[in-house]
């Protein structure tokens, strides 16, 4: 007997050109990616009959769900597409601002070892996530919500799969961040998160939902921080509006700076637990910056 292993998945998409349709014969790109769990989950209908005997006489699978995370380690050149998707926006000139355009995508989980092919259509990236810690890659996710889902025993006819790209994961050592426009070197984790509010409708005589609905462009993270002064607290306790910049940057010497103009902190406390440093955390929200015309531009510089 066969036991599928993480060790022999594969994970890929395409983009549709309808939603919710694969395209004939699709030219598939490989997704790096440490674990999934995209996929599909069903709401219950129960009946509500009363009987004598306490039974359950009726039950039936309800609206279809499809959604999960994709966990990566972030890696130059390997997730532009899908950044691009979550951002709404458009890579121009190897920069990427927050937008309105919309993108769905088929993705498709391959079990090598027992020849399965698990197929979710009508994908969109709702969420990302990044996070930034010591002595660590930049490790991160993408957040799923999609129309459908299939399960074959063979690939698509005509389909073919692109080679992944090989450049490093970004780690937490080669790499500045600066806050407000000057440089900080004290920080002891950095987060960010992206959420597009994106929910399902569903409609009578439909189990899957229609193209989901799309909220405002939330950008949200957190610094965290070793306490030299209150400089970042004030900020805090002010509601003095700052910026901050991130670079990554990998072994080859390829970079992304992420910008966010335009930011506000709002939380901001030292916290003591014993004798050692004292850290401090300040969550923050970026906001809409008129000179950049964003809440976050991405730059991407190849070596």
């Amino acid at each position: 007997m066969t036991i599928a292993t993480g060790s022999r998945h594969d994970l890929s998409y395409i983009l549709e050109s309808v939603y919710g349709t694969t395209p004939s014969t699709p030219a598939f790109t490989p997704i790096r990616h440490t674990g999934t769990t995209v996929g599909l989950s069903k709401d219950a209908i129960e009946s509500e009959e009363l009987r004598e005997d306490r039974q359950i006489a009726h039950f039936r699978h309800g609206n279809k769900n499809v959604s999960g995370d994709i966990n990566i380690e972030l890696s130059y050149g390997s997730f532009d597409d899908l950044i691009q998707a979550v951002m709404c926006g458009t890579w121009a000139t190897d920069i990427l601002k927050a937008g309105t355009t919309r993108r769905s995508f088929t993705i498709e989980r391959h079990h090598e070892d027992i020849t399965r092919w698990l197929r979710a259509t009508g994908c969109h990236f709702n969420t990302m996530s990044l996070s930034v810690a010591p002595n660590s890659m930049v490790t991160g996710s993408f957040g799923v919500i999609g129309k459908d889902f299939t399960i074959a025993t063979s690939a698509i006819v005509g389909a073919t799969y692109g080679a992944e790209s090989t450049t490093a994961p970004f780690d937490s050592f080669t790499g500045t961040i600066s806050e407000g426009g000057s440089g900080i070197a004290v920080v002891t984790a950095l987060e960010l998160s992206i959420d597009n509010g994106m929910e399902a409708i569903y409609v009578v005589g439909d189990d899957t939902t229609l193209e989901p609905s799309i909220a405002k462009s939330t950008i949200t993270g957190s610094l965290s921080v070793y306490l030299e002064n209150t400089s970042l607290i004030e900020k805090f306790v002010n509601e003095t509006g700052s910026s901050i910049q991130f670079v990554l940057t990998d072994a080859a010497g390829n970079d992304y700076t992420f910008d966010l103009p335009n930011v506000k902190y709002n939380s901001g406390n030292p916290e003591v637990g014993g004798p050692g440093a004292v850290t401090a955390s300040l969550d923050f929200v970026a906001l809409y910056d008129s000179g950049e015309d964003t809440n976050l531009k991405i730059t991407r510089t190849a070596a």
